[in-house]
């Protein structure tokens, strides 16, 4: 018999769970849809989280990017299915040239990859949360909105 979910969190501690979810983990799902077909993709993306946005970066020529770059508009997944937290956000694109050193540095130091020294084009993405959703169990689906049109709900 399966045991019974630990009770719920409030609305604080999710969202310093979110938080400290986001500042310790590395990697996120991605999902874009081409702009034209609305065919859906799907990446595992590193990120730098940079206390309001998300610093990721890929290739130039990948469907994610294409995509990014046409729409800007994006869904992540952070964490296990058990205790998860979705992103709907807008994403601004830049070349990877155009990144100072200093975050350059700092993005590479926290994903282990630094698209500067690659010879393949890359972007760097700045991603803005618009709507972040957290939760564990069935019992926290209710209040799961923690962030709605870039504001969070709770303090």
């Amino acid at each position: 018999m399966t045991p019974p979910p630990p009770p719920a969190r409030t609305a604080e501690q999710r969202k310093q769970d979110t938080l400290d979810r986001l500042e310790n983990d590395v990697d996120a799902w991605v999902a874009t849809a081409d702009a034209e077909t609305g065919t859906p993709y799907l990446v595992p993306l590193s990120f730098l989280w940079e206390g309001e946005t998300l610093l990721m970066a890929t290739a130039s020529a990948s469907p994610t990017a294409r995509n990014l770059l046409a729409g800007g508009t994006l869904r992540l997944g952070i964490g296990p299915t058990r205790d998860v937290v979705l992103i709907e956000a807008t994403a601004e694109a830049f070349p990877a040239a155009d990144i100072a050193d200093d975050l350059g540095d700092t993005f590479a130091a926290r994903t282990g990859f630094d698209p500067r020294v690659l010879t393949t084009s890359y972007h760097y993405f700045r991603v803005r949360p618009r709507l972040v959703q957290a939760w564990r169990e069935a019992n926290e689906i209710k209040g799961r909105d923690l962030l709605r049109d870039g504001t969070w709900l709770a303090p």
